[in-house]
């Protein structure tokens, strides 16, 4: 396994069949993408996992973190996003931000993650604010 960073244009297939399987590649770029960070998780060669990342001052937003279905449970996506927050940490970002998912918040606070919002919906999917300072 190997994580490096890729492109923006790298990321949208994974993003696509992970995050909106029934929306088109171009649904899947977000703003910002092209001054974003992109991190890929390769094994074989194989892109199975993407994460990105959009510094802001001494802040930075994690968006669009999606993983092969084939892969996930593996470990994979904590190994990422540890890979992540060592890269931030020596960048000397003092704090990574996420909407995370309800049903995902278990995994972030693995990482020191803590709430900082009430509950919000995006398309009827519960989300929260989630933050840690690095």
């Amino acid at each position: 396994m190997e994580i490096r960073i890729i492109t923006w244009e790298e990321t949208i297939p994974l993003r696509q069949s992970v995050l909106w399987p029934n929306k088109s590649l171009e649904h899947c770029h977000v703003d910002g993408d092209k001054d974003g960070l992109h991190f890929g998780t390769f094994i074989d060669e194989g892109l199975v996992c993407v994460a990105s990342v959009y510094l802001t001052l001494n802040k930075a937003r994690l968006r669009k973190f999606a993983t092969d279905a084939r892969y996930q449970h593996q470990g994979i996506g904590s190994k990422m996003l540890a890979h992540i927050i060592q890269s931030l940490k020596s960048r000397q970002v003092g704090c990574l931000w996420c909407d995370a998912r309800e049903s995902a918040i278990d995994f972030y606070k693995r990482f020191g993650m803590q709430t900082c919002s009430e509950r919000f919906y995006k398309a009827d999917v519960p989300f929260f604010k989630m933050e840690v300072a690095l």
